[in-house]
């Protein structure tokens, strides 16, 4: 049956030419690092300043675990985002309305009442946040063809978490350095950070303005003679049909609900762990020290990961390499746990640090390029975007009870995290890597096998 085409469908967003000659590897690495940003600052920054601001564990995982509801959410949006403007503006507005929320939030950290204003303020980025991922996205499949997609997964990914790490690293040594070195306080602290990130958005603004090639659209007469709302119900209606029907659906779910269900329980906990006082089980590391740790030697251990990861599955193919990559982010989790018993010294730490991040960087690759697989050339943005969505859940569910979890004791903790991430590992081998489905079936290839770039 003839089905109406949409906006992305009749004729994707194209590339009409890059006049400043910005290659994709700088543009998607700094697309990236934006994307991340506003994410490290609501769902790790705000950890660290909760746990300055004296809040308990229970209350941070509660209260930073529901603010992924915009990410979860995303897909409904999705569809309007598609057919409403282009992802390249999109991308842009986005920019600009982080860099005042982050204006607010430097401001809103100087109240007394700073926990309460500054969680509403994050609630509100989220949302932005998450709509720009949703342009972004689209904006990188619509950019790069699927080879150059698989190639530059690394780049994306690295930048992405580098963002993590200069939130929870850079940024927190300047909170570190302002509020225990020259005592100013940690509210002074967030309000210079917060400052940064506002800068960061707005520079990222003026960069990405003439460094994004400049799509056009091309529309289809059917298109223009019907109306935008009979649009919008027929992209909504089409994109989530054609996603939840492709061959191996049930596997493709649980794996992307279930393979960061460790790391979601870990790393919501891991701050407050290494903040937290010997007397409390943690390790007692200052602030600015513990930015060190994630800013420096962690950075780099994770861009390396990341291209890596890229590196191989390109060559190897993602079949081959997923299973190992999934053991090796599994196999971190353990250190914590040693570190928790034996407390030993900074150097030490900073080493199970690294190791995890350079796992995370392999490891988060190899997920993104299976992700990537999951979507319908017609649908980029919007099933990416249901794939993310399903990604979030995965991690709100286990992040939201990892501070109660935390009252069995660190050790304890740590365990659960581990046994908790075996589930994602044995999925694996139920999903769909071949390139053309089983016999008799009338879906379309599954794309997961990356070739050589």
């Amino acid at each position: 049956m003839e089905t109406v085409r949409t906006t992305e469908a009749a004729g994707r967003e194209q590339m009409s030419g890059n006049s400043s000659g910005v290659k994709p590897a700088v543009y998607i690495s700094t697309l990236y690092f934006i994307e991340g940003l506003p994410y490290a600052m609501v769902n790790m920054m705000s950890v660290v300043m909760f746990k300055n601001l004296l809040a308990p564990n229970e209350l941070i995982a509660l209260v930073t675990s529901n603010l992924a509801w915009p990410w979860m959410l995303k897909p409904l949006w999705a569809p309007f985002i598609d057919l409403v403007g282009t992802r390249r503006s999109w991308v842009l507005v986005a920019h600009l309305v982080l860099a005042g929320l982050s204006v607010l939030l430097a401001f809103a950290s100087l109240s007394a009442n700073a926990i309460p204003i500054c969680a509403v303020l994050f609630a509100i980025t989220a949302f932005v946040s998450a709509t720009q991922d949703i342009a972004m996205d689209g904006f990188y499949m619509d950019a790069l063809d699927q080879k150059d997609q698989a190639f530059y997964v690394g780049f994306r990914n690295a930048a992405y978490k580098i963002a993590w790490l200069t939130g929870q690293g850079a940024l927190v040594v300047l909170v570190g350095l302002i509020a225990d070195k020259y005592g100013q306080g940690f509210h002074v602290g967030w309000c210079a950070s917060f400052a940064v990130c506002a800068v960061l958005f707005l520079a990222a603004a003026a960069f990405h303005s003439f460094a994004l090639p400049k799509p056009r659209k091309l529309h289809s007469e059917a298109e223009k003679e019907n109306s935008p709302t009979h649009q919008v119900t027929t992209q909504f209606r089409q994109v989530f049909e054609t996603f939840f029907t492709q061959y191996g659906i049930v596997a493709i779910v649980m794996y992307i609900l279930l393979f960061r269900l460790g790391d979601a329980l870990m790393l919501k906990m891991t701050v407050p762990f290494i903040l937290d006082k010997p007397a409390a089980g943690g390790l007692g590391i200052d602030t600015m020290t513990e930015g060190v740790l994630y800013g420096t030697v962690g950075m780099v251990a994770l861009l390396v990961g990341g291209i890596l990861g890229s590196a191989l599955i390109s060559r190897l193919g993602l079949k081959r390499c997923l299973m190992p990559a999934a053991i090796l982010q599994s196999a971190a989790i353990p250190l914590y746990w040693a570190l928790s018993v034996y407390r030993p010294n900074v150097p030490m730490v900073a080493c199970v640090n690294a190791f995890e991040q350079f796992a995370y960087g392999i490891g988060a690759t190899a997920y993104t390029i299976y992700l990537l697989s999951t979507v319908k050339p017609e649908y980029r943005a919007s099933h990416y975007a249901i794939a993310t969505g399903m990604m979030a859940l995965g991690l709100q569910v286990p992040g939201m009870v990892s501070g109660y979890l935390t009252k069995l004791g660190y050790p304890t903790f740590f365990l659960i995290s581990f046994a908790a991430s075996i589930p994602g590992i044995l999925i694996i081998p139920f999903l769909p890597f071949k390139d053309t489905p089983p016999e008799g079936s009338s879906e379309a290839p599954v794309q997961v096998e990356p070739a050589g770039h």
